[in-house]
């Protein structure tokens, strides 16, 4: 398991804690340029899939579904999750959404995934 912070934060939610800012969106979040962001790395891989994305629609009562199907589309990335961790290098992780439901996205449920991953 991972020891360090890693914390699912709201793109429009401003200032930004300290950190590796990584956007975990496959679009990009609307009315902000890429300059406003100042991200370290955009994790367009490691976002829930399109199909995914659409079929959940931030419908909370498809959550635990959701949860359960985007974690299987996650542990068919193993290589993309040691590249984040890898590219983290132990600083604080900043998972970036842009979703306005701050208890039903796919940031909260890769933060877990992150947390529970093997230590290297």
């Amino acid at each position: 398991m991972q020891s360090w912070e890693i914390r699912p934060w709201r793109v429009y939610d401003r200032p930004y804690p300290e950190g590796y800012r990584v956007l975990v969106e496959r679009l990009w979040p609307r009315g902000l340029r890429k300059a406003d962001l100042a991200l370290d790395y955009w994790a367009k891989d490691l976002a829930p899939s399109t199909a995914l994305r659409l079929w959940f629609h931030h419908e909370p009562a498809r959550w635990t579904e959701f949860r359960d199907r985007y974690l299987k589309e996650l542990q068919q990335q193993p290589e993309a999750v040691s590249a984040l961790i890898s590219q983290a290098q132990g600083a604080p992780l900043l998972l970036l959404y842009a979703t306005r439901d701050s208890e039903h996205n796919g940031a909260l449920v890769l933060a877990d995934y992150l947390r529970n991953w093997p230590a290297p």
